[in-house]
């Protein structure tokens, strides 16, 4: 015997195994138990929501000789017949190739003469869409009043190109994407009764591919089935037969990207390349990556917004802290503009590097985001750069001075007991005051980057006062934790110990507060005897 394909074989029968349409199931069992049966329907809805196995469902339930809740019963004889395709009861016609005005004109004919055995004739028009504007205009007058024993089903995927006047003689039934839930519950039911081995995450990720589509779900877990046939489906499996591509590259590809690593993307997408990945789903993929985490970054309740286990919610969070929004919305616009760019490309592969490269240099654009972008990648070369700061001794009177990179420990190895901090080393630790916000962390790190480090411009006295700009700050005020962080690491960055008081402006009692300038650090802290050699040539003339 033959082989079926699994959503042939496993196609409801009956209103009960219908998954994802309640509503329209709940009205449409009403309608029978209560024998108010309409006689023009119009289903609507994406490729395999259950259209067409919903309207020979209903065919069936208003044939049945002993219907049981408003679902046909499947044992008498009517229910065998149409289940079997031998009822003449049922006639099914595609629109697609019966689009004319004289396929309707067969049909007005026919609808003259009642049924030889059960209750209605029932018609069911699969993409309807696809019909004539002459065949639309015959079935009209049929339509609105046809004999009482004769019901049309409408199916289609584009209702929007039917006419008006169709639309008005119908009731509507739209049919929802059917939720990754319920699509995983049912794969996972069909697979036990095919005593098929499969890990929870394959047949997830089989779900999610579907795309609310039911059909589509079944057809991919049947061609994975058949591809390690005896064995046991796992996610790694799954991945390499749809030619998909894991999260963890994602994430990796991602990293490169952010670091403006074009070698290291360009090597990873080589890697996808040579492991047999489809470019174009990918494509997507990577869009619809990048998209969770622009919702895990900008929406409260990320948990509810997107649809991923709770293991790669962690993951999308850990992410999301690495880019700013801006940054994100640039990726995902580059990529969009790929997906439709790469569709009918010969050069899938040229494509998807050039927006690789723009992703890993803002450069090349000149848009918004990307001139955004560009300051983010300024600012963390800045903060991964510390100023190499240089102490010149008292009485020296050149170069002589110890060089210390940051970390309060001079080159020959040799720790010194820090010094009381005065006026001139508060100017050093302005010079270097952005790599020392940036070693600190959460809201105190944000509080710190609008802050303004001051003295006492009056008595000059050797106390840096770190001025908050937001009223938020008042919490670190008198804070003894947030200034211990703060002072070790000054002590760290520069070597000096400092004596530090923070306050929030308009509200403190420090009316000479001067601020402490950059220039103005660099120009008292650097002190070098230029020497101008005379060019040789010039003396002997």
């Amino acid at each position: 015997m033959s082989y079926t394909a699994l959503y042939r074989k496993f196609r409801p029968d009956n209103f009960d195994d219908v998954k994802g349409q309640d509503h329209i199931v709940t009205t449409l069992t009403n309608q029978i138990k209560h024998n108010r049966i309409g006689h023009a329907y119009l289903f609507c809805g994406t490729r395999g929501t259950g259209k067409t196995t919903v309207a020979k469902i209903l065919a069936k339930a208003v044939n049945c000789q002993h219907p049981v809740n408003g679902s046909p019963c499947g044992e008498c004889e009517m229910c065998k017949a149409i289940q079997a395709g031998t009822s003449m009861n049922v006639i099914e016609i595609d629109a697609a190739s019966n689009n004319g005005v004289d396929n309707i004109r067969e049909i007005r004919e026919e609808v003259a003469y009642r049924p030889t055995e059960g209750n209605y004739k029932v018609y069911i028009i699969d993409e309807v869409h696809m019909l004539s504007t002459g065949a639309f205009n015959a079935l009209l007058k049929t339509l609105e009043e046809p004999p009482s024993y004769v019901i049309f089903i409408l199916a289609t995927t584009e209702a929007h190109k039917i006419p008006i006047t169709i639309l008005s003689r119908c009731q509507r039934y739209d049919f929802h994407r059917i939720s990754i839930d319920t699509i995983a519950a049912r794969l996972d039911e069909l697979l036990k009764i095919e005593k098929v081995d499969a890990e929870e995450k394959a047949v997830r990720y089989v779900a999610k591919a579907g795309d609310g589509s039911m059909r589509d779900a079944l057809s991919l877990l049947d061609q994975c089935i058949a591809f390690y046939l005896g064995q046991t489906l796992t996610y790694d499996k799954v991945l390499e037969v749809l030619g998909a591509v894991d999260t963890e590259v994602f994430s990796k590809l991602l990293r490169k990207v952010i670091q403006g690593d074009v070698t290291g993307a360009i090597r990873t997408l080589e890697d996808l390349i040579v492991g047999g990945r489809e470019l174009g789903q990918f494509v997507g993929d990577f869009t619809w990556y990048m998209r969770n985490l622009l919702l895990v970054k900008t929406s409260e309740n990320p948990e509810e917004a997107i649809d991923v286990s709770s293991e790669n919610l962690k993951l999308l969070k850990e992410e999301s802290e690495m880019v700013d929004v801006e940054t994100l919305m640039r990726y995902i616009r580059i990529f969009s503009d790929l997906s439709s760019q790469i569709r009918y490309s010969t050069q899938k592969r040229v494509l998807v590097e050039i927006a690789l490269i723009k992703l890993c240099r803002p450069a090349m654009e000149t848009n918004l985001d990307s001139v955004l972008d560009r300051l983010r990648v300024l600012e963390q070369r800045m903060d991964e750069r510390p100023v190499q700061q240089v102490f010149v001794q008292p009485g020296t009177g050149g170069m002589e001075g110890t060089a210390i990179s940051g970390g309060g420990v001079p080159e020959d190895g040799q720790t010194r007991k820090p010094e009381k901090a005065a006026p001139e080393d508060l100017q050093k630790i302005v010079a270097s005051w952005k790599v020392i916000v940036g070693q600190t962390s959460g809201i105190f790190k944000q509080m710190l980057q609008k802050a303004i480090p001051k003295y006492n411009g009056q008595t000059g006295e050797p106390v840096l006062y770190v001025e908050f700009q937001d009223f938020l700050g008042k919490s670190y005020v008198d804070n003894p934790e947030a200034e211990e962080e703060l002072k070790n690491i000054i002590l760290a960055q520069t070597g000096k110990s400092v004596e530090l008081k923070m306050v929030v402006a308009k509200e403190h009692n420090h009316t000479n507060l001067a601020q402490i300038t950059v220039d103005q650090a660099l120009r008292e802290n650097i002190h070098m005897d230029i020497v101008v050699e005379e060019d040789p040539d010039d003396t002997e003339e």
